[in-house]
C-alpha cells in the first residue's frame, strides 16, 4: 500500500498546532463537500481530508504517525504492522458519514495504524462534528457484521526493488534493507508503554539477500518465500519484490543496453576513436566521420545476460560543444561558418 502524507493533504507544516489543522480542514471540506462539488474527484478528495483530519485532530494517533518518521514521502510503498484491525469511512443513505469496522471506505493505510484505537468506542449510536460537518458511528452493528464477515490477515508484503546494469550482470544476490512495523509487544498495541513511545508500534530495519533470475524483465514480480509479516500462529507470509531498473549511466531496453558517448564537433565530422566503459570491460570503439548527434552505433553482445548470451550495447552519440574555447578556436568556427 501506499503511505498517506496526512500534513501534505491539509496543506500545513509538520509542526502545526491543533487550530491550524482545524481551519485547514474546515476551508477544504467546504471546497470538497460532496453537497457542493459533485465531482468524482471531490468526492475522494473529501475522503482524504477527512482521513487526514481525523489523524492529526487528534492527538495518540498524530503521535503514532509521526512515528513513522520523516524519512517517509507521500507515494513510497508502505508495509502495515501485522495484526491490526480494519476501520473504514462510508456514505449512508442519508448522505451523512459514518465510520464502521470491517469496511472500505477509510484507506488500507489508515485502518493498519488506527484500526485497533476505534475498538473502544460503545454499542451506541454516537456522533462527531468536524468543522461544522456532522458524522456518526455506530460501532454496535458494525463490530456485528465484523463477527459474521471475518477478515482473514494479510501477512505478505510488496516492496519496490531498484537495481543497476551492474547488478543485473554480475548476477550476485542483492541485499535490500527496509522498514517494518509492527504491534508493540510489551503493551500489544495499547500504547502504554516506553518500549512504544505511547504510539502502540515499534518499527525495525531487516535486511534480505535476493538473486535475480536471468532476464528478469522491468515490473517482473520476485518472490521471496516465507519473508513477509508472521502473526501470532507462527504464520508467515512472503516478500515480493517488484524489480524496477535505475542506473545513472545506461538506458535499458529489454535485454539491451543504451549509453550515451560524447563527441565534439570535429570529432564527430573527421572521426575518431573512443574508449568507452562497458559491462564487459573497456573497449575502443570508432566512431565514423560525419557522425550525428542521436545517431547510434551498434555493438553486439555487450548488454546484459539473457538466457543465451547477451543483449546489445548500442551506443548513442551525442555531441557537445566544449566550455571554455579561446578566442582562436571561436575565429576557426567563424571561418567554417562563412564558408558553409
Amino acid at each position: 500500500m501506499k503511505y498517506k502524507d496526512y500534513y501534505e493533504i491539509l496543506g500545513v507544516s509538520r509542526d502545526a498546532d491543533a487550530a491550524a489543522i482545524k481551519s485547514a480542514y474546515r476551508k477544504l471540506a467546504r471546497k470538497y463537500h460532496p453537497d457542493v462539488n459533485k465531482t468524482k474527484e471531490a468526492e475522494e478528495k473529501f475522503k482524504d481530508i477527512n482521513e487526514a483530519y481525523e489523524v492529526l485532530s487528534d492527538k495518540a494517533k498524530r503521535q503514532r504517525y509521526d512515528s513513522l518518521g520523516s524519512n517517509w514521502q507521500g507515494g513510497a510503498d508502505y508495509t502495515p504492522p501485522p495484526g491490526f484491525e480494519n476501520f473504514s469511512f462510508n456514505f449512508n443513505q442519508n448522505g451523512a458519514q459514518s465510520f464502521d469496522f470491517g469496511g472500505s471506505g477509510f484507506s488500507d493505510f489508515f485502518s493498519s495504524l488506527f484500526g485497533d484505537m476505534m475498538g473502544n468506542m460503545g454499542t451506541q449510536r454516537t456522533g462527531r462534528s468536524y468543522g461544522g460537518f456532522d458524522f456518526t458511528q455506530n460501532a454496535g452493528s458494525a463490530r456485528q457484521r465484523k463477527t459474521a464477515q471475518p477478515k482473514q490477515e494479510d501477512l505478505d508484503i510488496t516492496k519496490n526493488l531498484n537495481v543497476t546494469a551492474k547488478e543485473i550482470f554480475d548476477g550476485k544476490p542483492i541485499s535490500v534493507t527496509f522498514s517494518e512495523m509492527e504491534k508493540c509487544k510489551q503493551c500489544h498495541g495499547g500504547g502504554y508503554c516506553s518500549n512504544c513511545g505511547g504510539t502502540g508500534i515499534v518499527s525495525h530495519q531487516r535486511t534480505v539477500k535476493v538473486k535475480l533470475p536471468k532476464g528478469v524483465t522491468e515490473g517482473k514480480k520476485v518472490r521471496l518465500k516465507g519473508e513477509g509479516k508472521g502473526d501470532a500462529y507462527g504464520n508467515k507470509g512472503d516478500l515480493y519484490l517488484i524489480v524496477h531498473f535505475k542506473d545513472p549511466e545506461y538506458e535499458f531496453d529489454g535485454d539491451n543496453l543504451i549509453k550515451e558517448v560524447e563527441v565534439t564537433p570535429p570529432e564527430a565530422v573527421l572521426g575518431c576513436s573512443k574508449e568507452i566503459s562497458t559491462l564487459h570491460g573497456k573497449i575502443n570503439i570508432k566512431i565514423p566521420a560525419g557522425v550525428s548527434s542521436g545517431q547510434s552505433l551498434r555493438l553486439k553482445q555487450l548488454g546484459l545476460p539473457k538466457s543465451s548470451g547477451y543483449g546489445d550495447l548500442n551506443a548513442k552519440i551525442k555531441i557537445v560543444v566544449p566550455k571554455n574555447m579561446s578566442k582562436e578556436i571561436i575565429d576557426l568556427y567563424k571561418k567554417i561558418q562563412a564558408l558553409s
